[in-house]
Order: structure tokens, then C-alpha cells, then sequence
């Protein structure tokens, strides 16, 4: 008798100008479906931003509760919210303190379902690896790259190197061409760091460039989106293996 193959469905909190997060995460999971058995649909709702300043990023975490009671209506398996520096830049630990409302959303509706974020994805999966010293790339202006900084410091990680690439138009971090950041990595010295985070922000793309950069490097590639889908996969209680994910989604974490 054939068994039936589960699907599960993701749900993604995303900024309304991020368009990368839709592409990245359906394509980390449509590549694992290639060598497991679940398969995944996708579901999203929007909070509007246009440029990546404090105040709209505050302004746009508000609409957040909303997104998440609208995905909940749709039953969906886990939510994803899916804007690194919009958590970071509203204090330290804020990831605990929106992934617990958030799911306080979902209960309320009769429809619980974990809740990840970009942020605690990407801090988790740094600690996951044993990794201690990283160099980070982000497409944000200085001031809020040095905020994601000093928010993952305050994490127990030590950012050795970063790279600020001061684009201001999040339709224009859509835009980065992925093959520009390893010439961009190769202008830092990794030699000290255990990991590089090649996208500190799900709108920057990335995944072409990760196995590049992990042999130009030698160095486990980490992402935003990488970082998120693994703590999407694990919070559904499933393998964390895909295809072209790097180090991270190799299975061993």
C-alpha cells in the first residue's frame, strides 16, 4: 500500500517590498523534497515597508500580530517572520519576546503553531554549529548593521569582520546580484573566524554563492534564509538536510 506523503504548510511573515524570501525559502525546500518525502506549500502575509530605516521597521513589526492571525486562519504548520533587522533593531532578545506573542496569536485563534524568526534562526544556527568568531556581510546602511552587530554580540558571538553594503531601497537589496559576494568576502580576512554569514537579511540573495564561498573559504556559509529554514525544520520535528544549503542543512545539525 503507498504511503501517502505529508504536506506541510509554511507560513512567512514578510515585509511588503521583500521578494526574496518567497524565492530562497521555497527553493531550500523544493530542493529537499528531491531527497525526503515531505513536501510544502506556501503561504504568506505582508507588513508594509519600503525603506529599511528604524522607524520604518518599528512601524512595520506592529503590523506583525495582524500577519500572524491571518496565516493562522490558513492553518498553517509553523510561521516564519521573515525580517532579520526589523527584530534586531527593536532591542536586545527581541526574538524571544515576538516569537512568543506571535504564538500567543496563533493560540488565540485555535490554531497554535511554532513561530521562528530570521533573528533567532540565525543566532541559533551560529551557536548550533559550535561557531564563535564569524564575519558578517549585510546590504544595510552602517548604523543598522553596526545594531545587528551588536545584536548578535550581545548573543555570546563575537563578530570579528563585517561589511556593511549601505543599500537603502529594499527593492534594491532584492536587486544584489548573489555572484557579487564572493569578491566581497574575499576582501575580508576570514582566516580567524569559524563561520561567515553571507547574508545577514532574507531580501539579500544568497544562495547561489554559498558553495562558492564555503570552498573560497574553507569556512562553514551561514544565511538569513539557511538559518531560517533550518529552524522551520526543526520546529516541525523534521530531517535538516537540503541540498545546496551548506554546512547548516548538510543533516548534522
Amino acid at each position: 500500500m503507498e504511503t501517502r506523503m505529508k504536506t506541510y504548510r509554511i507560513g512567512q511573515i514578510v515585509p511588503s517590498s521583500n521578494v526574496t524570501m518567497e524565492t530562497e525559502i521555497p527553493a531550500l525546500l523544493r530542493a529537499r523534497e528531491t531527497v525526503a518525502p515531505e513536501r510544502f506549500t506556501f503561504h504568506s502575509a505582508r507588513m508594509r515597508m519600503k525603506h529599511v530605516t528604524k522607524d520604518e521597521l518599528a512601524k512595520m513589526d506592529g503590523d506583525s500580530d495582524r500577519c500572524a492571525l491571518e496565516l493562522s486562519d490558513a492553518r498553517v504548520d509553523v510561521l516564519g517572520y521573515a525580517c532579520l533587522v526589523a527584530i534586531m533593531s527593536m532591542g536586545h532578545g527581541y526574538h524571544r519576546e515576538s516569537q512568543a506573542r506571535l504564538q500567543g496569536v496563533t493560540a488565540s485563534n485555535d490554531a497554535a503553531a511554532p513561530v521562528v524568526t530570521s533573528a533567532g534562526g540565525l543566532v541559533d544556527a551560529i551557536k548550533a554549529i559550535g561557531a564563535k568568531r564569524v564575519a558578517i556581510v549585510a546590504p544595510y546602511m552602517k548604523p543598522l548593521t553596526a545594531m545587528v552587530v551588536d545584536y548578535i554580540a550581545n548573543e555570546g558571538i563575537d563578530v570579528v569582520h563585517w561589511r556593511a553594503l549601505e543599500i537603502q531601497n529594499n527593492l534594491d537589496v532584492a536587486a544584489h546580484d548573489p555572484m557579487n559576494l564572493p569578491g566581497i568576502v574575499s576582501g575580508i580576512d576570514t582566516s580567524e573566524v569559524d563561520a561567515v554569514v553571507l547574508s545577514a537579511c532574507v531580501q539579500m540573495p544568497s544562495l547561489a554563492a554559498v558553495p562558492l564561498v564555503e570552498a573560497q573559504t574553507g569556512k562553514p556559509v551561514l544565511t538569513a534564509a539557511i538559518a531560517t529554514t533550518w529552524q522551520m525544520l526543526k520546529s516541525l520535528e523534521l530531517d535538516t538536510r537540503v541540498p545546496g544549503g551548506g554546512s547548516l542543512l548538510s543533516g548534522a545539525y
